[in-house]
């Protein structure tokens, strides 16, 4: 199975690109068939004759896969010989027990091509210099991606690595790069690090940021409170992106910043509702994926945990593919919370919003009666008791409910963001039975 690097159908009319999808579809089901372990044994067990599927409609016959057969049976997903595999990579474990992704050569083709297609569409361009604020080890595949992408448009690449706000700020006044890859909160600490130290961080080179891992925009795609803070001190172009280890596939937003726009020759993409139904487009559901042209472990209608909206209308910039909203939340992180549905991310949104906040963990555990508590783990500009009151009394007017508060020292909430194996700051732990 290999990948095409020359030729995307992002701008094909819809037609095209669903038979294009069917006829790899076919190719994917008979190599399942032949070489999964765990495909092999779902097939069976469900009387599913891979010849009659043909449509994408036709997918809904196939139950859908979960985490938990990913964390279970890992081995059983690889469809080749360890001889084969050239890269392991793994998940962040943020919802259970990391995930082992084995990539083949042609699996990493594939990455590259995912990422150059990703830089492209946020106007990235040979004349680009990227620096990478986020780790290349510990089995991120991300790190690895964007590299390899960067290099096939033929930007320039400085790999940096995660934290250290005064090298970070060294790096661009000495090389000059034109745009960074970072996770958003990192490049809020960024600015205020600049203003602290008197760094006129508008008159610098750095003119665009490909934002990862956590949101910078509400489903209608206006920037959250997040994305305001940094366009309000800094005058670059945001652009957001979603992307999975277990997908090998990223969904990132073109200059219109209307969603991120789905590459159909690498992924089918379903939004399924709690009854494995399609969803219509605006309405939340399920992200479900069937990758294309994946050797080591493709994945067929994979349930991804992640909650959005989708768009099918052509965008402004002319592609014709589907778009991803911002993550809403993932189904397992949902909090039940005194009579109130609450997703991290708002939760996010609200505490970022609030000025007497300089950062903060949101923790959720059972009571003694199983029901969800929340304490909120803050590290305050400058704690006062007038400060304590107008967190509790925003937090109240917003959520309608009082959380649990706790102040906290900055070594204490840097323990608690950064685990010693982890990639990326944890914002939101879940200690629930």
């Amino acid at each position: 199975m290999t990948t095409p690097l020359t030729h995307t159908p992002i701008y094909q009319s819809r037609e095209e690109i669903v038979a294009m999808q069917e006829q790899k579809l076919q190719q994917l089901l008979a190599y399942l068939n032949q070489n999964s372990p765990f495909y092999k044994e779902l097939f069976a067990a469900n009387n599913i004759d891979i010849a009659d599927i043909k449509t994408l409609d036709d997918l809904k016959r196939i139950p859908t896969t979960v985490k938990e057969d990913l964390q279970t049976r890992n081995d059983d997903f690889m469809c080749v010989g360890r001889d084969k595999i050239i890269e392991y990579s793994s998940t962040s474990g943020t919802l259970g027990s990391p995930v082992t992704i084995a990539l083949t050569e042609n699996d990493l083709q594939r990455l590259t091509y995912n990422e150059y297609s990703s830089f492209i569409c946020a106007d990235g361009s040979p004349d680009d210099v990227y620096q990478l604020m986020l780790t290349l080890d510990r089995q991120f595949m991300a790190g690895l991606a964007y590299y390899s992408g960067i290099r096939m448009i033929g930007a320039g690449i400085i790999r940096l690595g995660p934290g250290v706000p005064s090298l970070q700020w060294d790096t661009i006044l000495r090389l000059k790069p034109t745009a960074i890859v970072a996770v958003p909160s990192f490049i809020h600490k960024l600015i205020q690090y600049a203003t602290e130290h008197h760094i006129d961080i508008n008159s610098s080179t750095v003119k665009k940021a490909i934002c990862i891992g956590e949101n910078i925009r509400n489903t209608d795609f206006s920037l959250n409170i997040l994305g305001k803070k940094i366009t309000d001190a800094w005058d670059i172009k945001l652009y957001s992106t979603y992307a999975s280890t277990e997908m090998q596939t990223a969904f990132t937003e073109c200059g219109h910043g209307k969603g991120g726009h789905h590459q159909p020759e690498l992924l089918i993409v379903e939004l399924l509702d709690e009854h494995n139904q399609q969803v219509a487009p605006g309405e939340p559901g399920e992200v479900t994926i069937t990758t294309l042209g994946v050797e080591g472990m493709p994945l067929l209608r994979y349930k991804t945990g992640d909650i959005c909206q989708y768009y099918d209308e052509p965008c402004e910039c002319g592609r014709t593919t589907l778009r991803l909203s911002s993550i809403i939340g993932r189904k397992k992180q949902m909090i039940k919370f005194k009579g109130t549905t609450l997703y991290p991310p708002s939760l996010f949104d609200l505490l970022n919003g609030m000025e007497e906040i300089l950062d903060f963990v949101a923790e959720v555990y059972s009571n003694e009666i199983g029901m969800d508590e929340v304490l909120l783990h803050i590290l305050p500009i400058n704690y006062t008791d007038e400060c304590d009151r107008k967190i509790r009394a925003n937090l109240q007017a917003r959520l309608r409910v009082s959380p649990y508060v706790t102040y906290v020292q900055y070594d204490e909430i840097q323990k608690m963001q950064y685990k010693e194996s982890g990639r990326k700051p944890f914002k939101f732990i879940d200690r629930r039975k």
